[in-house]
C-alpha cells in the first residue's frame, strides 16, 4: 500500500511546487539528492516518479536562485548519507556557493577532498567524523577561527603550517592518529603561534616547545 506522500520522498524542498522558501532559511537543509531513474525501476519505486519532469534551463535557473546559497552565513549539512559519487559532486557544488557562510557544520559525510573548495569568510568549521588523511585536503579557509578535525585519519601533522597565517585560534584533533605523536602539543603550537586552544585545553606552559639544544653548541662561555 503506497502512501499519498510516497511519491514525494526522493524530491528536493526546491522541487516542491508552491512554496518560496530559500536555502539560506534552512539551517539544515536535506540536499541529498534521490536515486537515478535507472535505479528506481531496478528498486521498484517508478511511482515515484510520476512528480518528475524534463526540467528547463529557465527552471534550472530558477532553482539555482531558490537554493540562494550564496547568502548563507550559518549552515548545517552534517549527515547527507553521500554514498554514490553524483551524491558527492552535488555537495561540492553547493560547497562552492558558499562565498558568505561564516560558520559550517558537515559532520560524517565520508568526505576525503575537499582542497579545491574555497569558504573566504568562514570563521568556524567542524568537518568530525570524515575520512580527511591530511591539512592538505581541507578547503581554503583563510579566515578560519575555530577549526574541529575530530575523528578523521590525519597521520601526520604535514600542512599544519599553512594555517600559520590565519587567525585560527581554537583547533580540534582528537581521536586521530596524529594524536599520539611524540611531543603532539609542542609540534602544533610551534607551527601556529597564535593558536590559543588545543583539543578543547588552553595553551600550557609545557606546550612551548624548549630552546634547540643545537643553538647551544654555537656559544663559547666566558669565564
Amino acid at each position: 500500500f503506497k502512501l499519498p506522500s510516497d511519491s514525494f520522498k526522493y524530491l528536493g524542498w526546491c522541487d516542491i511546487e508552491e512554496h518560496d522558501v530559500r536555502g539560506n532559511q534552512l539551517r539544515c537543509p536535506r540536499v541529498r539528492e534521490g536515486p537515478s531513474e535507472e535505479e528506481l525501476f531496478f528498486r521498484r519505486e517508478e511511482h515515484t516518479l510520476k512528480k518528475r519532469k524534463q526540467v528547463t534551463d529557465t527552471e534550472n535557473w530558477e532553482k539555482r536562485l531558490q537554493e540562494n546559497w550564496e547568502n548563507c552565513a550559518e549552515l548545517n549539512l552534517s549527515f547527507q548519507d553521500l554514498g554514490d559519487l553524483y551524491q558527492v559532486e552535488n555537495f561540492k557544488r553547493i560547497l562552492r556557493r558558499l562565498i558568505r557562510v561564516e560558520k559550517l557544520w558537515l559532520v560524517d559525510n565520508s568526505l576525503t577532498d575537499l582542497s579545491a573548495i574555497r569558504l573566504p569568510r568562514c570563521r568556524e568549521l567542524n568537518v568530525n567524523k570524515n575520512h580527511f588523511r591530511s591539512f592538505k585536503q581541507l578547503p581554503k579557509i583563510p579566515q578560519i577561527q575555530h577549526l574541529s578535525l575530530a575523528e578523521n585519519n590525519i597521520v601526520t601533522l604535514s600542512g599544519i603550517s599553512d594555517f600559520r597565517h590565519t587567525p585560527l585560534e581554537s583547533l580540534i584533533l582528537k581521536r586521530n592518529p596524529c594524536e599520539f605523536q611524540e611531543r603532539y602539543r609542542q609540534l602544533v603550537f610551534s607551527s601556529l603561534p597564535n593558536l590559543k586552544m588545543l583539543d578543547g585545553i588552553p595553551k600550557l606552559p609545557e606546550d612551548c616547545s624548549p630552546p634547540d639544544i643545537r643553538f647551544f653548541y654555537k656559544m663559547c662561555t666566558i669565564l
